[in-house]
């Protein structure tokens, strides 16, 4: 089950469900962003919605990149997503157009000068895998743990605060589940969606 960890009105940061992942947390990691609407293209969102949803990518990103002991010296890759939702054997089957199906979204893709999978050689575009092969490609990867994910999330949230100007009210309150420890949107005390 995916979890959401963050919400502004920039949009959501979430962790993928583990069978979506894309890398593991040893290299690099792999976190998603959506915008504060569902839309199947970027230009579909307004200029207000695109620039928060824009703020909040940077944030995340530059909150990886400086908590995370995995991407010292590395980068992010920011890949826009949605394509899978267009493959034929997604549901609904059958074929679809992107205004339709398409829900945009950024990956943030941690690349690590350490990296030991061949999917993301330190200096090599990543390699993903075929709509048909994501289930088997994720099993072996690991999600970014609470701790790490925490540590983001206060980083990012203090971005979007100080440098990117977003007003408190722009931003919902979080706390750590008290079962799993991911940061995620319930009050404090109340465990996650994916706990309760």
């Amino acid at each position: 089950m995916k979890l959401t960890l963050f919400a502004c009105t920039g949009g959501t940061l979430v962790l993928p469900a583990r069978e979506s992942l894309l890398l593991s947390r040893e290299d690099g990691g792999n976190l998603v962003i959506y915008p504060p609407r569902q839309v199947w293209e970027r230009s579909a969102l307004n200029a207000e919605e695109l620039s928060a949803w824009g703020f909040l990518i940077a944030a995340c990103g530059g909150a990886m990149i400086a908590t995370l002991p995995q991407l010292e010296g590395g980068c992010v890759n920011y890949w826009e997503a949605g394509i899978w939702a267009l493959n034929d054997a997604a549901d609904p089957k059958g074929p679809k157009t992107a205004p339709a199906h398409r829900n945009v979204h950024q990956h943030l893709i941690g690349r690590s000068r350490f990296s030991a999978s061949p999917d993301s050689v330190w200096g090599e575009s990543p390699r993903f895998p075929a709509y048909a092969e994501k289930a088997d490609w994720a099993r072996n990867h690991n999600r970014l743990t609470p701790d790490e994910c925490t540590a983001i999330v206060r980083h990012a949230e203090h971005a979007l605060r100080t440098r990117y100007g977003f007003a408190e009210n722009a931003i919902r309150a979080w706390a750590n589940c008290p079962r799993c420890a991911y940061p995620n949107l319930a009050a404090q005390g109340i465990a996650c969606g994916a706990c309760a």
